[in-house]
């Protein structure tokens, strides 16, 4: 018993299901060299983020089993994260600084977007996106994009949860 406190835990099968196509759809071509998103570090983790903040939409008002998977996602998220800034040479005090500010990051992306996408309201989707990937500017990539999330967040609202929970979620490729 004792011995179960030193294992590390893993996340199911379905939780990294989702998280790799979150991070595959992320990676797409599509967004950094046809849309603009800087292809880096940062926008790298920006479009994760944001599609992790689809998913999130979709799981939000699901049973509580919904909310747990929901939250292994989350959790391998940073667990990714943690790693990949010890394999970028962050220190081991550092690390958790960084962490805390993705982790602000993203919850402001999130609420950002929620309540954008919950008013129907694309001009406030465009300026929440300029904000946090485009540095406020406003150009013709940025409403792509813009339109690429709504189209995404209503492909997602139609995909049953019982399935997303299961390790199958779609995201529909980037033009």
């Amino acid at each position: 018993m004792i011995l179960s406190l030193f294992r590390k835990k893993t996340a199911p099968e379905p939780v990294y299901a989702v998280y790799n196509s979150i991070v595959a759809q992320s990676r797409r071509p599509v967004f950094y060299a046809q849309w603009g998103v800087p292809d880096s570090v940062t926008g790298r983790f920006d479009m994760i983020s944001l599609h992790l903040a689809l998913l999130f939409r979709r799981l939000r008002k699901g049973p509580d089993g919904s909310r747990e998977f929901s939250q292994a996602v989350f959790d391998l998220f940073f667990k990714d994260m943690d790693r990949s800034l010890r394999e970028m040479g962050v220190s081991d005090l550092g690390v958790p600084k960084k962490i805390q500010k993705m982790g602000n990051i993203f919850f402001g992306l999130l609420a950002a977007m929620n309540e954008a996408l919950d008013r129907n309201d694309a001009d406030a989707l465009a300026n929440v996106l300029a904000r946090n990937i485009f540095d406020g500017q406003d150009t013709p990539e940025l409403r792509a994009l813009t339109d690429y999330v709504i189209a995404r967040d209503a492909d997602l609202a139609a995909q049953p949860l019982e399935a997303i929970t299961a390790g199958s979620v779609r995201f529909e490729a980037a033009a």
